[in-house]
């Protein structure tokens, strides 16, 4: 029987074309979709936590104090080689070309080669006191001279002179444009102000594990008060810190898999149905030969098991080129965190071939018992498809309901706790009741579409609505296929829309002003604010002053008072920057519950005899003390300026970047000591590695809607070979071939029309709910429904339902009515 299946393989091999292209681009979806995973991971810790990934060990002091105490004990430790300490200052540097100072985070060159992280985009790091290497966003060129100003330890101010040596590019790090950085010698950073590292890298010698070090570091320094992690782990907390969790990432993915091996597996049933039906008669031949039901079921299965083998190995090798391509698609594009390179890991590999094989034998399994369930002789004639109403259709329909219904529970219950580890397999199950029960379900509505088209294309027009309801397991074979295409799109741009306005929305929260400007002594002109509101660029601005009252602890704290008529508008949002109303103070909660302070209680404020009570109001832990300004300039009727928030025009990032280089240089030029952040250009960052990624979600999702239209085409085609006799019939009667294809067609469009419609309600239902699973636990989620491109699917879904029914219409046509008639 071995060799008669392989020669009956052999025989049909372009029959199993449409099989086997299902089968590899659902293995191909899979894998990339892995490997995309991998490589995106590798990629943002190599730059967002660069100066950890070399590291063997990190070891950081949770409290902020010093670990200079540690070095000697983890010097000598076996299997340590080097340990450098994170020296860090900042300092006021004045570039060539640039009329006023800026603000300079300075880091320390590792004495060890193996500790040095940074990338260099020009020259060399340096390795004398009197040199540093910077960032970009410094403005400086290997060879320039800067004049820094800095405060010492023991707060005497010095001004060098010092030469730039390098120029680090620091790619795909989010917060390199938020200020300047530059990289000195241990020495030179100690000489600028750098104190009380708290933060040591440690490199183990060759052949050290770093996990076996950590542990071994982590001995050595028993306490408190301080964490030690591998170097990859610390690389991926200040990844996760940065980008966010990566877990939503990987669940996004997750998803998208999941569905794309659900519609390879019902395009694969419904190929290998038609590959059934096109066999009837051999399979019947078989039997009446001797072939027992057992072994000719078992040859199918065997055909299905080398089938899978044989595309999952070519599914896997698209799939890793498909990453590749994506891959560099998406490095070529200005992004700062563009994906560099491919990782494959080995799991990517076997489960692409797991999958494949697995799902087209589980998809083949049943048409291989109804291939066999049938009487040979039966078998050598046609069929009446079974009732609604049999045995199997009703078992259909319970399963269905089945499946349906605590499938929506669950995925509403994944909603409700934002998992979509909960909500996937609701999903899916809801979604397999839905194809269960579309027998029963889309007959009556294609019925009703029917109607309406009968009165638009004559005779071909009529004999389609016929036929469209005449066999509603057929009409809902021919739906399903492209409804499950069409749902899967729609979820795939509303979910994408969704996700885009909630992360929009989210970053807007986070940072919520363009540009901060502090004054590092305390205090900024009055009429600084004015002369930042003339320049070109610059929107509008608020100003918030400073003091420093006595709490309820009697020690005395910092406090900001802002004016909630000019932050509103200044602000991108207040979503997580609450502003205070009169007579309300906003404590954070760490402070509160250092006051023993609940929400509404009074807090007594004092400052130079006057004294002011307000209520609490309690706010997440990074935000300030914050007043009203009248409420402060009653309590420090002389308060100061202590901050400046700016909003800049709407434009595209490098106006914008150019702006805040004009912002740093006026203030520079008027306060020396001023530090200038551009967070405008951190929530620009983020929001083009979020557009990377969904566009590397939305490339996978292009294939597995493929697979799905293939679907609708082998369902065609099946339809074809079941009505060889009635289309003769038609033929006979005087039905033109011009007017068989036209029946087809309208048949085609109703079917498709009524399937886009519907698979757009589910689709849209599907991407809200899969987007608040995911994203629901990261805070309020914005749904964005883009209705003109739900418009354009549903066009499209028909048309290319219009387009699948021209090659089994043109067979159909082709065929001889009495050739037909005799098929039967």
């Amino acid at each position: 029987m071995l060799s008669t299946t392989l020669a009956g393989l052999r025989a049909h091999l372009p029959r199993l074309v449409a099989s086997c292209l299902a089968v590899v681009l659902a293995v191909a979806f899979v894998v990339a979709t892995l490997v995309l995973n991998e490589t995106t991971r590798t990629t943002v810790l190599t730059a967002a936590g660069a100066q950890y990934v070399g590291a063997d060990a990190v070891v950081t002091s949770d409290d902020g104090s010093s670990l200079l105490d540690e070095l000697a004990v983890l010097t000598a430790l076996d299997g340590v080689r080097a340990v450098a300490p994170e020296w860090q200052t900042s300092v006021q540097a004045v570039a060539p070309g640039r009329t006023g100072a800026q603000y300079l985070v300075v880091g320390a060159v590792a004495d060890d080669p193996a500790l040095r992280w940074q990338r260099l985009a020009d020259g060399a790091l340096p390795d004398r006191p009197g040199e540093v290497a910077v960032s970009e966003r410094v403005g400086a060129d290997v060879g320039d001279v800067l004049r820094v100003t800095a405060t010492a330890a023991d707060g005497t101010e010095t001004s060098t002179a010092v030469t730039v040596t390098g120029v680090v590019d620091l790619g795909g790090d989010p917060e390199a444009g938020l200020y300047g950085r530059a990289w000195a010698t241990p020495a030179q950073a100690q000489a600028w102000g750098a104190v009380d590292p708290t933060e040591l890298r440690i490199a183990g010698r060759p052949g050290t594990d770093p996990q076996v070090l950590a542990d071994a570091v982590a001995t050595a320094l028993p306490g408190s008060g301080l964490t030690v992690r591998t170097g990859t782990a610390q690389a991926e907390h200040r990844a996760g810190s940065m980008l966010g969790n990566a877990t939503a990432l990987a669940a996004v993915l997750l998803v998208f898999g999941t569905v794309a091996v659900l519609v390879a597996g019902l395009v694969i049933a419904n190929t290998f149905a038609v590959l059934l039906a096109q066999r009837t008669r051999e399979l019947a031949l078989l039997r009446c030969v001797g072939a027992t039901a057992r072994q000719v079921r078992r040859g199918v299965l065997v055909e299905a098991a080398l089938t899978g083998l044989a595309a999952s190995v070519v599914g896997v090798a698209a799939g890793i080129g498909l990453a590749g391509a994506v891959s560099a698609l998406a490095g070529g594009v200005e992004s700062p965190v563009p994906l560099s390179g491919l990782s494959v890991p080995l799991t990517a590999v076997l489960a692409g071939l797991a999958v494949g094989t697995l799902t087209t034998l589980l998809a083949a399994a049943a048409p291989a018992r109804a291939a066999t369930r049938v009487a040979p002789l039966a078998a050598m004639r046609p069929l009446d498809p079974a009732p609604l109403r049999s045995r199997p259709g009703v078992v259909r329909l319970v399963l269905g309901l089945l499946l349906l219904l605590p499938g929506a529970a669950l995925l509403a219950v994944g909603v409700a706790v934002a998992s979509v580890f909960v909500a996937l397999p609701g999903g899916v199950a809801s979604f397999l009741g839905v194809v269960l029960l579309a027998q029963r379900a889309l007959p009556p509505v294609v019925r009703a579409a029917g109607g309406l088209v009968a009165r638009l294309g004559g005779v071909p027009a009529r004999l389609a609505a016929g036929n469209a309801t005449r066999n509603p397991r057929r009409t809902a074979a021919t739906a399903t296929a492209l409804l499950i295409g069409v749902t899967l799109t729609t979820a795939m741009v509303v979910g994408t829309a969704s996700t885009r306005a909630t992360a929009t929305a989210g970053l807007a929260a986070q940072y919520p002003a363009d540009v901060v400007v502090e004054g590092l002594s305390g205090e900024l002109p009055p009429s600084l604010l004015g002369r930042l509101g003339d320049l070109g660029g610059v929107a509008t601005g608020t100003a918030l002053t400073v003091a420093q009252p006595t709490g309820p602890d009697g020690q005395p704290w910092t406090v900001y008072g802002i004016d909630p008529a000019t932050a509103v508008p200044t602000l991108r949002s207040t979503a997580e920057t609450p502003l205070p109303q009169p007579g309300q103070a906003l404590l954070p909660r760490w402070l509160a519950d250092s006051w023993s302070v609940a929400d509404g209680d009074p807090v007594p404020l004092t400052l130079d005899g006057r004294a002011l009570s307000l209520r609490a109001g309690i706010v997440d832990d990074d935000a300030p003390l914050l007043l009203t300004t009248g409420d402060l300039a009653a309590l420090a009727p002389g308060a100061a300026v202590g901050q400046l928030w700016l909003r800049l025009d709407d434009s595209d990032a490098d106006v914008q970047a150019a702006v805040v280089d004009t912002v740093t240089d006026t203030v520079g030029s008027v306060v020396p000591d001023a530090q200038v952040t551009g967070v405008v250009s951190l929530r620009q960052q983020m929001d083009e590695v979020l557009d990377v990624l969904l566009l590397v979600v939305t490339g996978l999702l292009g294939v597995a809607v493929v697979i799905a239209l293939i679907g609708v085409g082998n369902t065609l085609a099946l339809s074809v070979v079941e009505r060889r006799q009635e289309n003769g019939l038609l033929r006979a009667v005087g039905l033109t071939r011009g007017q068989l294809r036209g029946l087809l067609a309208w048949e085609a469009v109703v079917v498709s029309g009524v399937a886009a419609v519907l698979g757009v309600v589910l689709g849209g239902v599907y991407g809200v709910t899969g987007t608040a699973s995911v994203l629901g636990m990261a805070g309020e989620v914005v749904v964005d429904v883009p209705w003109l491109q739900v418009a354009a699917i549903v066009v499209v879904a028909t048309v290319a339902g219009l387009l699948a029914s021209v090659l089994p219409a043109r067979r159909a046509a082709r065929i001889p009515p009495v050739a037909a008639l005799a098929a039967g």
